[in-house]
């Protein structure tokens, strides 16, 4: 980091931004929070062509006029084009936070097709990242999610990942009106007290470096899970071609990989079959591991959106939920 955070921040979203032809849209995702405010005028600073869409979820009374607000002052700022999208966000049983994050999500994605942009920018911070690194610790969900955020999905980036959020916040011009959203104190969110307590108590017992030694385990986590599903990939789509019946799993196809390798596959097949990502948790790809290396006549295992795995015949099969005695797993939280 130089001794100057807007220095810092512009290039960090030039570097982002460097295979992206000078020409096309970038849209920045604001909230008029100090992380995407500062994101916001800095890529406006690097680019001629930068527009905003400003999400108002509707969680909060007055929050139509204060999206309303953000949008005028990104305008004022040379912004353009600068939208304010509205969002019915309906809780979907994984949280309000994760159905607030799909319905924004949603949004950004149609709206930067209606206005032809080429990218997002998000605005999450190298302080995000840790905080991510740990949720997934608390959950024992597996390397997907010890490693943390990417920084690219599709059109969307995040090129703050490596920048520390007190450099971020010391990037906006002085006096620049920002929004505090109550939602970033209400303990009730796993995050806030991840962010206000766990993180800060971790810096004064083991010293100074842990926001950035997490998001460095993220990196290295990512590049490993990465390669593994990359190798899932390649072997799975052989065993499901390979099937003797399409859109089975062979069970002596997948007894001798590793755990890493076949819970994977196993994964992919699910959520291809139509089984909600967001619910499906390890526990349930384990209950339906041990129907492959752990045989002991066992019944249906039955998963998120109305369908059930089986063992007959030596192959998975995935079908519609019918079976009474199917063993119900309770959803991951």
């Amino acid at each position: 980091m130089s001794t100057d955070p807007i220095v810092d921040v512009r290039r960090a979203i030039r570097e982002e931004l460097d295979d992206v032809d000078t020409d096309a849209l970038v849209l920045v995702a604001c909230s008029g929070g100090p992380d995407s405010l500062a994101l916001a005028l800095a890529a406006r600073l690097e680019r001629d062509r930068v527009g905003a869409i400003v999400i108002d979820h509707g969680l909060q009374d007055g929050s139509r006029k204060v999206a309303d607000r953000t949008a005028e002052l990104l305008r004022e700022r040379g912004l353009d084009p600068v939208r304010v999208v509205s969002v019915v966000v309906v809780e979907n049983g994984d949280g309000m936070e994760a159905a607030a994050r799909d319905a924004r999500y949603r949004a950004l994605f149609h709206a930067a097709h209606e206005v032809e942009a080429t990218v997002v920018l998000l605005g999450q911070t190298l302080d995000d990242q840790a905080e991510t690194v740990l949720l997934g610790l608390a959950r024992g969900s597996g390397t997907r999610s010890l490693a943390g955020m990417p920084r690219r999905r599709g059109m969307f980036r995040r090129p703050l990942l490596d920048v520390p959020r007190a450099v971020v916040h010391a990037s906006l011009p002085t006096g620049i009106p920002v929004v505090d959203d109550a939602h970033n104190h209400d303990h009730r969110f796993a995050r806030v007290r991840v962010r206000e307590h766990v993180l800060p108590m971790l810096e004064r017992e083991l010293g100074p470096g842990i926001v950035a030694a997490l998001a460095r385990t993220a990196q290295l986590a990512r590049e490993d899970s990465e390669a593994l599903a990359e190798l899932a990939d390649e072997l799975g789509y052989d065993i499901i071609m390979g099937a003797s019946v399409q859109g089975d799993l062979d069970v002596d196809a997948l007894q001798p990989l590793a755990t890493a390798i076949r819970s994977r596959i196993m994964r992919t097949w699910l959520i291809d079959g139509s089984v909600p990502a967001g619910r499906l948790s390890a526990e349930h790809v384990k209950r339906i591991d041990a129907l492959v290396v752990d045989w002991k006549g066992q019944g249906a295992v039955a998963l998120p959106g109305g369908v059930e795995v089986v063992r007959d015949c030596g192959r998975l099969i995935l079908r519609p939920l019918t079976d009474v005695r199917s063993i119900h797993l309770p959803k991951e939280n």
